[in-house]
């Protein structure tokens, strides 16, 4: 039997393993501080290997630094001792939702979940810290233990997190900024689908900034736009000495440009399709544009009579001027036949000649969908009105400045449909779940979301304090519940209202027959998650049990794990498992009395069972 990792995979080595893959004979092996054999680099090798193409230290390059940035690139790739707690008692429908919401650090959540969500994400939309210097910060540390932080801090959360207030005042205000944001982009770049795409929220305080971030993590050419947001109603007037701000930018970035397919949006001119004929019901409606043209470019080719229903010869010249047919002989041939040209003569009885256009098909009689796309500049959804709806949602002014719902369920619209996965891991008050249950119930979508935040605690004496909201977890879980109930009386859609809550804690480990890391003794659930976030396993599969001789089975995806976490499990209940022959089978070390009963397990397993592997905890 296999155990699995106590703490989730080091990015570094896998990299390194990658460039095995390449330059096999630039990698070695060494043992790290623990004595533990891990793949290394030889720099020296690889860089005769790249001795081309290498940019010395030293010379002049265009880059984006600040201090601090060597340790965040670092922090994107560490390794890390957390896992996932289930909170049964705040989910919904746990056991059919395919959504999560995950309280705790966004990097380590996100680092959690980069190894079961890789290249399965296809829209993330967040809106960070504006940096304005009212902002709560992330400031994460990779150097100093816990107690050397605390210490410099003197604040953390009530989970631990490290948080701090940049203020204007600071030497490190935006390379602080860029050090929170840059590891979590990392991360969040390797869970982007190749047709994935991402939007960030973001003003004027570190605009630029962003951009150039953007551009070194997903690549200059993967920069799809920035649209400007004119979010608020004629405002604006506080915000600058010299000119009214009324607007925001969400950056646009997509995993793999050639990839991405950003949807059109409804025709402006749709009232122009008003005619009919025979083909109505294959071609939609349509209407008729002149097949002469004096504005393009003349072309002899395409200057030719064409024979009118009573013989006469019609030509593209528009009275004095020269001109030429749009479609060359061959094509206006093809259009009569196929009945895309029609001949009518004016009020003046001249002959004039027509191309039918129509609305769900091209001029080679091929299908299409007339779309405009999207501008640039969206001019809807005011922050004003999206305050007064969540107020009116939760009877108290509970958040300030959340995103209207609109807006996200506007971008979304573009970029996701059917099943797609979308994640927001600065969810805030949960604006982007709202979104995602709303579009899914308009279009008949089953798009799935991943929520994080931080369970930042909210101000004494504040609305939502006085609410019993002691931390903006807590509201972002009761807006999801809210808008459930209010999409689905408004709608009656039945999609998944749903969702699983889950929070960040130490990973468990057993240690001479005991837990470490707790305080309290995990419960089944939990090693169930950590079994699914090692194994690199969904967190929303389907998951049931069944009882064998009073111990529980657990079972996710059908077949594809089951697991027992109980102590000296009979031979009963060893034999079930493998007969239900699963992908994966997990169990803790104590699950067996002792080393022979840990053969006769594998035993059994490899007579019932031999495509399954066999994990411990």
């Amino acid at each position: 039997m296999d155990r699995l990792a106590t703490s989730m995979t080091d990015r570094a080595e896998a990299n390194a393993a990658r460039i095995a893959a390449l330059f096999p004979s630039v990698v070695t092996e060494t043992r790290d501080a623990e004595g533990r054999v891990r793949l290394a680099v030889d720099f020296d090798l690889l860089r005769q290997e790249l001795s081309g193409v290498l940019l010395e230290s030293g010379k002049e390059r265009y880059q984006l630094t600040w201090p601090g940035k060597r340790e965040t690139i670092l922090a994107a790739n560490a390794p890390l001792k957390h896992t996932l707690r289930p909170v049964m008692a705040d989910s919904v429908h746990w056991d059919s939702t395919r959504n999560a919401y995950i309280e705790g650090d966004n990097l380590q959540a996100l680092k959690l979940l980069r190894h079961s969500y890789a290249n399965r994400v296809k829209c993330i939309y967040i809106d960070p810290p504006y940096n304005t210097g009212k902002d709560m910060i992330y400031k994460d540390d990779f150097r100093m233990d816990a107690d050397a932080y605390l210490e410099e801090s003197g604040q953390v959360d009530g989970e631990g997190n490290r948080l701090f207030r940049s203020t204007e005042s600071s030497g490190r205000f935006h390379s602080d900024w860029l050090s929170e944001m840059y590891p979590r982009l990392k991360v969040a770049r390797d869970m982007l689908r190749e047709d994935g795409v991402i939007f960030i929220s973001i003003d004027d305080h570190e605009m630029v900034n962003l951009k150039l971030l953007c551009d070194e993590v997903f690549g200059g050419g993967n920069f799809v736009a920035n649209l400007i947001w004119a979010n608020k109603e004629g405002g604006g007037g506080s915000d600058s000495k010299h000119f009214r701000v009324k607007h925001e930018y969400i950056l646009c970035y997509a995993k793999s440009l050639s990839d991405l397919v950003i949807k059109g949006i409804g025709i402006s001119n749709a009232e122009r399709y008003r005619l009919q004929d025979q083909h109505a019901k294959s071609r939609g409606s349509y209407y008729l544009q002149k097949l002469n043209q004096a504005s393009i470019r003349y072309s002899a080719s395409l200057d030719y009579p064409i024979t009118a229903p009573d013989g006469t010869r019609i030509m593209p010249a528009i009275g004095s001027k020269q001109a030429c047919w749009r479609w060359s002989k061959a094509k206006v041939e093809w259009g009569l036949e196929h009945d895309f040209i029609v001949m009518k003569k004016d009020y003046q009885g001249e002959w004039q000649v027509y191309t039918k256009q129509y609305m769900h098909v091209d001029n080679h009689d091929q299908p299409i969908v007339r779309t405009n796309r999207p501008l640039g500049l969206i001019e809807a959804y005011s922050s004003t009105q999206a305050s007064k709806k969540l107020e009116e949602l939760f009877g108290a002014k509970v958040f300030h400045y959340s995103k209207p719902y609109e807006l996200i369920q506007y971008l979304l619209s573009l970029t996701t449909e059917g099943d797609d996965l979308v994640v927001d891991f600065f969810s805030g008050s949960a604006t982007t779940a709202h979104a995602v249950m709303r579009l899914n119930a308009e279009d008949g979508g089953s798009r799935s979301y991943i929520m994080i935040q931080l369970p930042e605690a909210t101000a004494e004496g504040s609305e939502a304090y006085k609410a019993g909201y002691v931390n903006i977890c807590e509201i972002g879980k009761e807006r999801i519940r809210r808008a459930a109930n209010s999409v689905k009386s408004e709608t009656g859609a039945a999609i998944d209202y749903g969702f699983r809550v889950y929070r960040l804690d130490d990973a468990y480990m057993e240690r001479g027959g005991r837990t470490s890391g707790m305080e309290d003794e995990p419960a089944d659930g939990a090693w169930l998650v950590q079994a699914l976030l090692e194994l690199g396993l969904e967190l929303t599969l389907p998951m049931g049990t069944r009882t064998i001789e009073g111990r529980t089975i657990h079972q996710a995806a059908g077949n594809v794990l089951t697991a027992c976490f109980g102590e000296s499990l009979p031979e009963p209940v060893i034999e079930a498992m493998a007969r239900q022959q699963p992908q994966y089978a997990v169990f803790r070390s104590r699950s067996f009395a002792d080393a022979a009963a840990c053969g006769r397990a594998e035993q059994r397993f490899g007579m019932l069972s031999p495509g399954t592997a066999i994990r411990v905890l």
